[in-house]
Order: structure tokens, then sequence, then C-alpha cells
């Protein structure tokens, strides 16, 4: 967690945060067990995404057949 904590600030660390889906921010309040797991994995993939510098495929792009 030092490791991590030497690379982003906490300021940084709260803006990739809030970049996660609402969804999940919102979910990790609810009382479902598994709706909070889902939520801690979709925030903990935003901050690595942006963490690695390289970024995830778009969310909002539709996904076409080949």
């Amino acid at each position: 967690m030092e490791r991590i904590l030497e690379r982003v600030g906490c300021d940084e660390l709260s803006a990739i945060i809030l970049t996660a889906p609402g969804w999940a921010r919102v979910a990790l309040t609810m009382p479902d067990e598994q709706m909070r797991e889902r939520a801690a994995d979709a925030i903990a993939a935003t901050i690595i995404e942006k963490m690695s510098g390289v970024p995830g495929p778009d969310r909002n792009q539709l996904a076409l057949p080949l």
C-alpha cells in the first residue's frame, strides 16, 4: 500500500476514485454483500487502469460483431 501512495498522492487517488462508475461508488453502501464486492472490484479496476496509464475499453462503445 505504501508503494502505491509513493507513486500517487491522496488528492490524485481521490480523483481516480471519483472517475469510477457512479453505480459502484453508490453500491459500496448497499446491504447486499455481492453488490458491494462487485462495486469494490469495479473501483479497484478503475484505480489500476488509471495508474497503469493504459486506457481500458470505453464502456460507452458498443461491441459490434465481426
